[in-house]
């Protein structure tokens, strides 16, 4: 069905995986630090460990997402038997300010923010995403980070932050994101209508959501094409 732009007051984003690009920010990040220990994987199953060892922290008592990455980095350690030095850690903790933009990122989100207000919900470290947002070339009327919220997605607590920050009714909100685990299926659980920008196809979500999004596109230049018609 296509978008009626008229549904909805306000925008929200997922950040990494969708206006970042956060699979190639991962990969040139760890792929140095584990081959410095000899540990050499291919792309399914450096992201499918990655997938488990992140959920299962976040799943827990909350904390940062730099310890999140650090106890990630650990268990690789764990996995395949070496203990990353602390230059190590950090670096792959601080590689997140510099993970790189979608090329279509910043052209579609001007062109949306001419007509809508804009703003991200985001698994990320404040710090973190203050870092990303001097990559991106518009200011969010808010930005909900677990940090703030203390929990992290796909737990509903940023998507209902979320209204009472923006003022908004959960119709009268689109949240466009490309993670069915972390976006789609806790909005749909909440009654947002939800884009899902496929940008990694289905590499890092399982194929077939709980939950329906109203749209799909491929990056977000379709989407701003469609909506501002």
């Amino acid at each position: 069905m296509p978008l009626a732009p008229d549904d909805y007051d306000v925008l929200t984003f997922g950040c990494y995986g969708t206006l970042v690009d956060w699979a190639d920010g991962i990969a040139t990040a760890l792929r140095p630090i584990l081959r410095a220990h000899d540990v050499e994987l291919e792309d399914e199953a450096l992201f499918r460990h990655h997938g488990e060892f992140e959920r299962d922290v976040e799943s827990g008592s909350y904390v940062k997402y730099k310890e999140v990455l650090g106890r990630v980095l650990r268990r690789f350690g764990d996995r395949f038997g070496f203990t990353p030095t602390n230059v190590e850690t950090e670096r792959f903790v601080g590689s997140v300010r510099n993970w790189p933009l979608f090329p279509d990122t910043n052209a579609s989100l001007r062109r949306l923010s001419a007509s809508f207000r804009l703003a991200v919900i985001s698994n990320v470290d404040d710090d973190l995403f203050h870092d990303t947002a001097r990559h991106l070339s518009v200011d969010f009327d808010d930005v909900i980070t677990s940090e703030r919220v203390r929990a992290y997605k796909p737990a509903l607590d940023p998507f209902e932050t979320a209204f009472t920050r923006l003022g908004v009714p959960p119709n009268r909100l689109l949240h466009v994101a490309q993670s069915v685990y972390h976006d789609v299926n806790p909005a749909g659980r909440l009654g947002i209508d939800c884009v899902r920008v496929r940008r990694y196809d289905d590499r890092f979500d399982p194929p077939a959501p709980q939950t329906d999004p109203v749209h799909t596109v491929p990056d977000l230049a379709p989407l701003a094409d469609e909506l501002l018609d």
